[in-house]
């Protein structure tokens, strides 16, 4: 008897994280869409949302339909970031405010510097600028996820892309030392190449789910 209780609490474990990854990867979704994904009823899905909710690992938004009652959107809060990967976030953080401490902002900057510059060279020699845009993505992409950031490119039909960041492995680190994410658009405009205007649509630094850079191949390059 044992046994099988412990085999259903952890069949339920495995539910509730395959619905936290959905979540991560997919952004808000209602209980109908989880069941879809998962095999399983929307009640059951709806009792392991309302556990995670407990936890204060999802919450829900309502939002309007045309017929019957507004649907439950459900998404990750950000107590939801430590069950993924954050780069040793405490170190990180430790290691950052005793930078300042001993170099000074300018000092800071310096080491930041450096490591754009190490960065880009290690993603151009995966992604090399004679790519064409599209490959150059694909390959940025797949070094960007293994590191963490679980990346994926989006082709829109007017020749432009998204790059779409679902996790942020250094989130903690960003958020004590700026100018970690501010050199971000330099990184992606020195790997990606001439030719583009690069924008950051969506930041989750500024609360939302996801980084999502828009690159528009400007006319003359095409």
């Amino acid at each position: 008897m044992k046994k099988s209780n412990t085999n259903a609490k952890d069949g339920a474990e495995r539910t509730r994280r395959s619905i936290i990854n959905l979540l991560k990867q997919n952004g808000a979704m209602d209980a109908n869409q989880l069941a879809s994904e998962l095999g399983v009823t929307a009640m059951a899905v709806r009792q392991h949302l309302y556990d995670l909710q407990e936890q204060r690992l999802v919450t829900f938004s309502e939002e309007p339909r045309s017929m019957g009652r507004p649907a439950k959107m459900w998404a990750l809060t950000s107590e939801a970031n430590r069950l993924f990967p954050d780069g040793y976030a405490d170190l990180t953080v430790s290691l950052i405010e005793s930078m300042k401490e001993a170099f000074g902002e300018e000092g800071l900057e310096k080491l930041i510097e450096i490591r754009n510059r190490k960065q880009v060279l290690d993603y151009q020699s995966k992604a090399p600028l004679s790519l064409p845009l599209q490959e150059k993505l694909l390959a940025l992409a797949k070094s960007r996820t293994d590191e963490g950031y679980m990346a994926e490119i989006i082709a829109n039909e007017d020749g432009s892309f998204y790059f779409v960041e679902k996790h942020c492995p250094i989130c903690e680190a960003a958020r004590a030392c700026s100018g970690l994410c501010n050199k971000e658009l330099e990184m992606f405009q020195a790997v990606l190449g001439a030719g583009l205007t690069i924008t950051r649509d969506e930041h989750i630094l500024a609360g939302h789910n996801r980084c999502v850079y828009r690159i528009v191949p400007q006319a003359d390059s095409v």
